[in-house]
C-alpha cells in the first residue's frame, strides 16, 4: 500500500483520514468530549453476575455498566499453534466472579448504541512490532508475515524475552526488524506493565492505562506500512508527534509534515464530501449500477442493482460485471463507513458457478487489504454472502449521526392521507367516550391543507356521523405525523 495520512486536529475534535491512490479509504474521528476506550485498562467492580447469560455486568466507572462474557475471563492458557492461543476456562461465570469482587479488565468494544462496553481480562499491550500478553509465556507470529524463515528468526529474537510475567506477539511491522529494535519495544512493554501494575496495588486509582490518542495511535498502527506522507494541520500536534516518532517510530520522522496550506486540510483529496456521500444508504457504481447500504442494530444489509448499467453482451455478463465492480465498492464502503458485526450481500442472482467463485474471489481479495479482521463465507442456497467484519468503535453513522426526531430512526413518515384517516378515527373515538360541543383538530399545514382540500368531502361525512362541528387549524410547529383532537 502506498498511501498518505491527513490529520485534522481542532480543540475539540481530531481526525485521521487514509488516502490511498487520491482516494479515501479510512476516516477516523475522535471528539475530546467522547474519547474511545478500547485498549484502555481499568479496575472494575463486578456489579451483577447473570447465570442465565454466562455474564457478568461490571462497574467501570461509566453511566453504563460494561459487559464481560464467561468466555472472556482466562484463567489458564493453552497454546495450540503460534497465533491463536486457546484460553481454557470454566464454564460457570459463578466460580469466575462474585458480586462486589475488584477485577482488572481492558476495553474490547467501545458502547455502541445501548449498549456498554466489552470487557476482557485477557490484558493486552501493543507497540510498534509487539503486543505484550501479561497471560501468557509464549511467542506467536501475525499470519501476514508468511515467509517461514522469516517467522522462525522473529520467534528465536523474542523469545528469549519471555518468562514468567508475559509473551508477546509480533505484529506485521516487526518484518525485517533487527533485534536491537524488537529488544526496546519488548523493553518498552515491560516497563509500562510494571507502572500498571504498580497502579493495580493503587486503591484509588480506576484508570490503570489509557491507550494513545487518536493521531498517535492511529501512527503506531500503521507503522510498517507504505506510508509516503503524514501531514498534520495543527503545530501543536504537529510538534508532539515529532516528539512521539523520534522516541517509538524514527522511520516516519521525515515523513511528518506541518501543512500550512490555506484550503483546509480535508479539501485536499475532497474528504469533506466523501465523508458525507459516505452517510447515504446510496452508492453509486461508475458503471452505473448501485449499492444500498442499510445498517440496523442487528446487521448490515448490501443489495447490488445493476441500475442504468446494459452492458455490451448479455444479460449474464452484466450481471457478472457489475457484481465484481460492486465487490471492490462493498470492501472500501466497510472501511469508509467502519462497519462491523454481521454483514449479508444480495448480490444480483448469477447462474454460472464460475461467475459466483470469481465474485466470492475478488470481494476476498478486495477485502485483504482491510487492518479489521474479517471472514467471508461462501453464497448460500439464496444466493447471498454472508461475512463478519470485527467491530471494536462506533462506525461513521452512530459517530456523526443520530435518530431522527421525526421518523425516530424508523427511514419513513406516514403519508397525510393516512394522518387524515388517523384524525377522522380520532374524532370518532372522542365523540363516543366523551360529550362535546364541537371539536377542533391542530395538524401540520400540509394535513390542515388535505382536510380542507381533498379530504373534505370525507371530513364532511365525520361531522354529519358525530353531529358535531369539526374546525381545522395548521400548526407551523408540528411534524407531518403529529395531530391532535381538542374538544370545546
Amino acid at each position: 500500500m502506498s498511501a498518505e495520512l491527513l490529520i485534522n486536529v481542532t480543540p475539540s475534535e481530531s481526525r485521521v483520514a487514509l488516502i490511498d491512490n487520491g482516494i479515501l479509504q479510512e476516516i477516523h474521528i475522535e471528539r475530546h468530549t467522547k474519547l474511545g476506550l478500547v485498549g484502555n485498562i481499568y479496575r472494575g467492580k463486578v456489579s451483577r453476575v447473570l447465570p442465565g447469560m454466562q455474564a457478568a455486568f461490571v462497574d467501570i466507572g461509566f453511566d453504563k455498566a460494561a459487559f464481560l462474557h464467561a468466555s472472556d475471563i482466562v484463567i489458564h492458557n493453552e497454546v495450540v499453534d503460534d497465533v491463536n492461543p486457546n484460553h481454557i476456562i470454566k464454564k460457570d461465570i459463578r466460580e469466575l466472579v462474585r458480586d462486589g469482587q475488584d477485577i482488572v479488565v481492558q476495553v474490547v468494544k467501545d458502547p455502541i448504541g445501548t449498549k456498554g462496553a466489552r470487557l476482557t481480562t485477557d490484558i493486552t499491550i501493543p507497540s510498534r512490532y509487539l503486543v505484550f500478553m501479561p497471560s501468557v509465556t509464549h511467542v506467536g507470529v501475525s499470519q501476514r508475515i508468511e515467509d517461514a524463515d522469516e517467522r522462525e528468526r522473529l520467534k528465536d529474537i523474542v523469545s528469549q524475552f519471555c518468562d514468567e510475567n508475559g509473551g508477546f506477539i509480533l505484529r506485521t511491522a516487526a518484518e525485517g526488524v533487527n533485534e536491537q529494535e524488537l529488544a526496546a519495544d519488548a523493553a518498552f512493554l515491560k516497563r509500562l506493565w510494571d507502572i500498571i501494575q504498580t497502579r493495580m496495588k493503587t486503591k484509588t486509582a480506576n484508570v490503570l492505562f489509557e491507550d494513545l490518542p487518536l493521531a498517535r495511535r492511529v501512527i503506531r498502527d500503521f507503522t510498517g506500512t507504505d506510508i509516503e506522507k503524514i501531514r498534520i494541520d495543527s503545530k501543536l500536534s504537529f510538534n508532539e508527534l515529532l516528539e512521539f516518532t523520534k522516541e517509538y517510530v524514527p522511520e516516519l520522522n521525515d515523513k511528518l509534515e506541518y501543512y500550512k496550506g490555506e484550503r483546509p486540510i480535508f479539501d485536499l483529496y475532497d474528504v469533506e464530501n466523501e465523508a458525507q456521500r459516505a452517510l447515504k444508504r446510496r452508492v453509486d457504481l461508475k458503471s452505473g449500477g448501485y449499492l444500498i447500504i442499510d445498517q440496523t442494530e442487528a446487521m448490515t444489509t448490501i443489495d447490488i442493482n445493476t441500475g442504468a448499467f446494459v452492458g455490451h453482451r448479455n444479460l449474464e455478463e452484466t450481471i457478472f460485471n457489475t457484481n465484481v465492480e460492486a465487490t471492490q465498492a462493498i470492501a472500501r464502503q466497510l472501511r469508509l463507513r467502519n462497519l462491523g458485526g454481521m454483514i449479508l450481500i444480495d448480490f444480483i442472482d448469477m447462474t454460472e458457478p464460475d461467475h459466483q467463485r470469481r465474485v466470492l474471489q475478488s470481494l476476498t481479495h478486495a477485502c485483504s487489504f482491510d487492518r479489521a479482521k474479517t471472514n467471508i463465507h461462501g453464497f448460500t442456497a439464496l444466493g447471498l454472502i454472508e461475512m463478519t467484519r470485527k467491530r471494536t468503535r462506533e462506525s461513521l453513522e452512530h459517530t456523526l449521526c443520530e435518530n431522527c426526531p421525526v421518523c425516530e430512526g424508523r427511514g419513513s413518515i406516514k403519508t397525510i392521507e393516512t394522518i387524515c384517516f388517523e384524525v377522522m378515527r380520532e374524532i370518532v373515538r372522542v365523540n363516543r367516550a366523551y360529550d362535546a360541543d364541537k371539536f377542533v383538530v391542530y395538524a401540520s399545514p400540509a394535513v390542515a391543507e388535505a382536510l380542507m382540500g381533498e379530504e373534505s368531502a370525507m371530513l364532511a361525512e365525520v361531522e354529519l356521523f358525530v353531529s358535531k362541528q369539526i374546525n381545522v387549524q395548521a400548526e407551523h410547529l408540528y411534524n407531518q405525523d403529529k395531530f391532535d383532537v381538542v374538544m370545546m
